[in-house]
C-alpha cells in the first residue's frame, strides 16, 4: 500500500514538473497580455507569422499562425491595448512573453491549483485582474488569457474565444 501511494507522489510531481518547464519554456513568444498594438506587429515580423486582422466592433483581432501551426489570437482594445490572448496547436506558446507582467501570478496561481487538483483537469484560474484557462494534451493546446480589467466597454470574456 505504501509503494503504491509513493508511485502516485512521484508520478505526480513527475507531471507537475513536466507541466511547468512546458509553461515556462520558450517555445513561441507572441504579444504582451496589457501592452500596445507595437507588440503585436513586432512578433509578426519577428516570427514571420502570417497574420489576418479582423475588425469586430469594440475592438480587433489580430490572429497569427506561425510555421509551426500554432495560432495565437490577439484581442486589442480601441485605445490599442491588448486586452485578451487565445491559442491554439501543437505547442504552448511562451507563457511568460504572452503574458508579461502577468505571468509571476499566473505562476503561483497555476501552482496552488495543481496542488489541490487531482489527475489533468484543465487549468481555471480566476483572479480578479487575472483569467487565465488551459486545456489540451501532447500536441493539441489551447487556452486563452485576458484581464477583466481591460475588456472595453460592451465587450464580454465570452468573446475571447
Amino acid at each position: 500500500m505504501k509503494t503504491h501511494k509513493m508511485h502516485i507522489d512521484a508520478t505526480r510531481a513527475r507531471a507537475i514538473a513536466i507541466a511547468f518547464l512546458l509553461l515556462a519554456s520558450p517555445l513561441l513568444a507572441f504579444a504582451t497580455l496589457g501592452a500596445s498594438l507595437d507588440s503585436v506587429q513586432d512578433d509578426q515580423v519577428h516570427f514571420k507569422a502570417n497574420i489576418r486582422t479582423t475588425e469586430a466592433g469594440a475592438y480587433s483581432i489580430h490572429e497569427m499562425t506561425a510555421s509551426t501551426g500554432t495560432v495565437v489570437r490577439e484581442y486589442v482594445s480601441p485605445a490599442g491595448r491588448v486586452f485578451g490572448v487565445t491559442w491554439r496547436g501543437p505547442f504552448i506558446p511562451d507563457m511568460q512573453q504572452l503574458l508579461g507582467s502577468y505571468f509571476e501570478p499566473y505562476v503561483q496561481a497555476a501552482k496552488a491549483q495543481r496542488d489541490r487538483r487531482v489527475g489533468r483537469a484543465p487549468l481555471n484560474i480566476q483572479e480578479p485582474g487575472l483569467v487565465v484557462q488551459t486545456a489540451g494534451h501532447m500536441r493539441s493546446y489551447s487556452g486563452r488569457a485576458y484581464d477583466p480589467g481591460l475588456l472595453p466597454a460592451g465587450v464580454s470574456a465570452e468573446d475571447i474565444r
